[in-house]
């Protein structure tokens, strides 16, 4: 169950932060053929692996694993970004956002 879910998250986020799976590997500093590997179900990252995947998409491990979180990384930068903010404006932010969401 979770190898599936772990193979298609790295996929889903490599190919969303547009990088191939030959320099995801390299940057990771595997062998280049490594999450190409990981991909086409023929190994699976071991645990600490795993974290420095999470690095660089700047990502935590809970958000990796967030299935309802298709851009985890967008998310996070958002989140931070309205923690600076009072609460009339996260209101407004909040109304804007249920807008979108009812067009939808």
């Amino acid at each position: 169950m979770y190898d599936d879910f772990t193979r298609n998250r790295i996929t889903q986020l490599r190919i969303r932060k547009g990088v191939s799976a030959r320099d995801m590997s390299l940057s990771l500093g595997q062998n280049s053929n490594y999450i190409n590997q990981i991909e086409n179900r023929k190994a699976l990252p071991s645990l600490p692996v795993l974290f420095y995947i999470c690095e660089y998409f700047g990502i935590t491990p809970q958000q990796f694993f967030d299935e309802g979180n298709a851009y985890p990384a967008e998310l996070a930068d958002l989140m931070e970004e309205l923690k600076k903010l009072d609460a009339t404006a996260l209101a407004h932010i909040t109304g804007l956002v249920r807008e979108l969401n009812s067009t939808r």
